[in-house]
């Protein structure tokens, strides 16, 4: 065999690679080729890892947390009667809470909150609703006779045929069409405070 057409030496599979100066050219290519094939081989299983766990990526999104007000309703509507009257329920608060036609007459309701809540046909004279905050809450045709609202404020409620002798409405927010219907039929003087039903909800 001619000098200048030298073989390049065989190597047993899995023998560790080596450029040296007598290596033909093509050494180099088989090293990259080999070190490719050996990441391939590493990479693999990592790859497959991560395509099984992507579809569950979903599943392990945190559950929406429950608001602290909501959680505090949650408590309050456990509790919740149709005869409550004379009850302790200060600071209170009901969400989207249906208390048709519920007795809560001389109930302490001060500072308690209704949001969204059904107060139809109940009864609510000589109840304590002062500081009370009530946002779209219906009393209508709920029995109001005595009852303190001051300084509660009353956003969005209604009071259809509600009736209110006595009631007092001092510092009381509501909205300005339910003022002028509730002055419109607003007779009485509320027991408890000595204020006239008409001056607590200035009518003119």
């Amino acid at each position: 065999m001619a000098m200048g057409h030298r073989r390049p030496p065989v190597r047993a599979e899995g023998e560790i690679l080596s450029i040296s100066s007598d290596d033909s050219p093509d050494e180099p290519l088989d090293l990259v080729a080999a070190l490719a094939g050996i990441l391939r081989a590493a990479l693999a299983p990592l790859l497959a890892l991560l395509l099984v766990l992507m579809p569950l990526a979903p599943l392990a999104q945190p559950a929406l947390a429950i608001t602290a007000p909501e959680l505090r309703s949650q408590r309050s509507l456990q509790d919740l009667q149709p005869d409550m009257h004379g009850r302790d329920l200060k600071q209170q608060e009901f969400l989207k809470a249906s208390m048709e036609g519920f007795d809560l007459h001389d109930a302490d309701l001060r500072g308690a909150v209704f949001n969204s809540s059904n107060l139809r046909q109940a009864n609510l004279s000589n109840a304590s609703l002062a500081d009370v905050v009530a946002f779209a809450t219906r009393f209508d045709g709920a029995d109001l006779r005595g009852t303190v609202f001051s300084n509660a404020m009353l956003m969005q409620s209604h009071f259809r045929d509600a009736q209110i002798e006595g009631a007092d409405f001092s510092e009381a927010v509501l909205d300005l069409p339910e003022q002028k219907a509730l002055c419109a039929r607003a007779t009485g003087v509320n027991s408890r405070t000595g204020v006239a039903t008409r001056d607590s909800l200035r009518c003119r």
